[in-house]
């Protein structure tokens, strides 16, 4: 049997250079030639082949640099092209939201349909094609689609993108990435949505700059989170790890955290239906004593759970996302504080807790980096 040829090394290097190039023009923002060539390392025109090669297939485009006073003749700015999408979606037990966002970052159409009832994966699938087709016809109709991240609150097998368990959602050993990729024509990437809300975070939100992260999401379907260590993602040895709402709250006859501070609750008192976090919002602003004593039931609880997480984990940031950071928000200075109380002295000394910073984007910016993951590892693979 032949074996098949090895590509050349300096291929490999090359498609390596251009991954670095394009992730940081993707992550960082425009960039000039200048700046490229100072944060690579590589030589002037090394960096000029790359940019013409990444240009050449739609993924930047150079612009003229903003006027300055210099001497000289300013570098030409590099940015990441708006035209390349990915699909972001993310299934909830009472909505389905769907975003188109580009490669330089901007969400560009987004979608919330609401059901009523959990989806089904046919139901995702069917909704999913169904926006992609309106879009594509009118805003998107001159933009390439690179691929569709979703964004699931469940366990999620990081090897396969099967959903193991999503149990609000009712979904067991489900497979949702092939018949949307069936459906759509690009490829698939599924995974845990607060595993990819705090890789939105940590690349373009609350905790760009640590590297010992606590991330927690509250949703309709739960508490879910991500552990950041030493800049590395702590993922387990399936993909599981991060279940923060599955944290006991005391002895074995009592629920888990997910049960008590919890987003129905609020809304129930609220007296509000299946509305996005902003209206939650405005309901906890203006609420009524009972919807405030339940609001601070749920601040007290949470703030046990974080403490037993900063004594474990020592985290340098506590992000909190979705209801969650609403919760905190009502009295964010009294919160943290809480927090503090109910840990160690020394790892509470230097944590700091904060709202996730990309608010009611970061689930769709996450499942549009698992999207955009195999074009930035390799941006020859397009």
């Amino acid at each position: 049997m032949s074996r098949p040829t090895p590509a050349p090394r300096s291929d490999g290097i090359r498609r390596a250079n251009l991954s670095v190039v394009l992730r940081l023009i993707h992550e960082r923002g425009p960039r000039s030639r200048a700046e490229l060539t100072r944060e690579t390392g590589l030589n002037r025109s090394t960096v000029a082949h790359l940019i013409a090669a990444l240009s050449a297939r739609g993924l930047v485009a150079e612009r003229d640099p903003t006027p300055q006073r210099r001497v000289g003749r300013p570098s030409p700015v590099v940015a990441a092209s708006d035209d390349l999408v990915a699909l972001a979606v993310n299934p909830e037990v009472d909505a389905i939201e769907v975003a188109a966002v580009s490669l330089a970052g901007r969400v560009r159409e987004r979608s919330r349909v609401l059901c009523p009832e959990a989806p089904t994966v046919a139901e995702v699938v069917r909704v999913v094609d169904s926006v992609l087709r309106e879009w594509r016809s009118g805003p998107l109709r001159a933009a390439r689609l690179a691929a569709v991240g979703v964004a699931v609150p469940g366990l999620v097998q990081a090897r396969t993108g099967t959903v193991r368990l999503a149990p609000h959602l009712g979904w067991h050993d489900a497979d949702l990435a092939s018949p949307l990729a069936a459906a759509i024509g690009v490829p698939v990437a599924v995974d845990n949505d607060a595993t990819l809300g705090v890789l939105a975070e940590r690349l373009f939100g609350a905790a760009a700059h640590d590297d010992d992260v606590i991330y927690l999401n509250g949703g309709a379907s739960g508490i879910g989170g991500g552990i950041v260590l030493r800049g590395i993602h702590i993922r387990g040895a399936d993909g599981y790890a991060g279940e923060w709402g599955q944290v006991s709250l005391g002895g074995p006859d009592s629920g888990v955290l997910e049960d008590e501070v919890s987003r129905a609750r609020l809304l129930r008192i609220a007296r509000l239906g299946p509305v996005d976090d902003h209206a939650l919002a405005a309901a906890l602003a203006d609420a009524s004593p009972a919807l405030r004593a339940e609001v601070d039931r749920q601040r007290s609880l949470l703030a046990v759970a974080l403490g037993n997480a900063v004594n474990v984990l020592n985290p340098s940031k506590v992000v909190l996302g979705g209801f969650l950071a609403l919760l905190r928000e009502r009295g964010a200075d009294e919160f943290d504080a809480l927090v503090r109380r109910r840990a160690m002295p020394a790892p509470a000394e230097r944590v700091t807790l904060t709202s996730a910073a990309l608010g009611a984007d970061r689930l769709l910016i996450g499942a549009a980096e698992a999207a955009f993951a195999e074009l930035l590892d390799d941006p020859l693979a397009m």
